[in-house]
């Protein structure tokens, strides 16, 4: 199984993506629209953050060494409006998922393009993919294409099948109630 995006009768297959081509597009409600090709996003600030990776399923992987650009960073580039409080992630497979903008300012939330020192595996959602420590896997988007800043919550694929919007591991929140 591939972390995070394969469930009981529905397969996502890994799109193929050109990184010549590839681009990042950052827009909604933010002062500073971008679209980032790769080398472009390669030029941000990169970290790394040790980090569990958790399925809805049940099962999780310990210590995963994720490499990226922190979501701060991105906030920091593009300057959201006072109104923008969600975040809306697209994927170049058409997947979506969302997130208020408080739950991605950890320093643990990546856009991730290496994991355990080796670049993303396209199962794993190369080249970029979100990590949220501290949500199931289906909140951490693979392939992400854009990023949408919003006023309002915008429910993405899972949510609008009956899985948990919050997501919370701690709180074992899984599926809606």
């Amino acid at each position: 199984m591939r972390w995070g995006i394969d469930h009981p009768g529905i397969t996502r297959s890994n799109p193929k993506i050109d990184l010549g081509t590839y681009t990042l597009s950052i827009d909604g409600e933010v002062e500073k629209p971008q679209k980032l090709g790769w080398d472009d996003f390669l030029k941000l600030p990169m970290v790394e953050s040790v980090s569990d990776f958790h399925c809805v399923e049940g099962w999780s992987v310990l210590d995963c060494r994720w490499e990226g650009v922190r979501f701060k960073t991105v906030v920091e580039l593009v300057k959201p409006k006072p109104a923008a409080k969600f975040v809306t992630f697209g994927c170049s497979d058409g997947y979506t998922t969302s997130l208020d903008l408080n739950e991605l300012s950890g320093d643990d939330v990546l856009l991730a393009y290496r994991l355990n020192g080796e670049a993303l595996e396209e199962g794993y959602g190369f080249p970029l993919r979100l990590i949220v420590p501290s949500k199931y896997a289906y909140k951490s988007a693979l392939w992400v294409t854009r990023i949408k800043f919003t006023v309002q919550k915008e429910l993405g694929y899972w949510e609008r099948r009956g899985y948990s919007d919050t997501a919370d591991v701690w709180k074992d929140d899984r599926f809606t109630r």
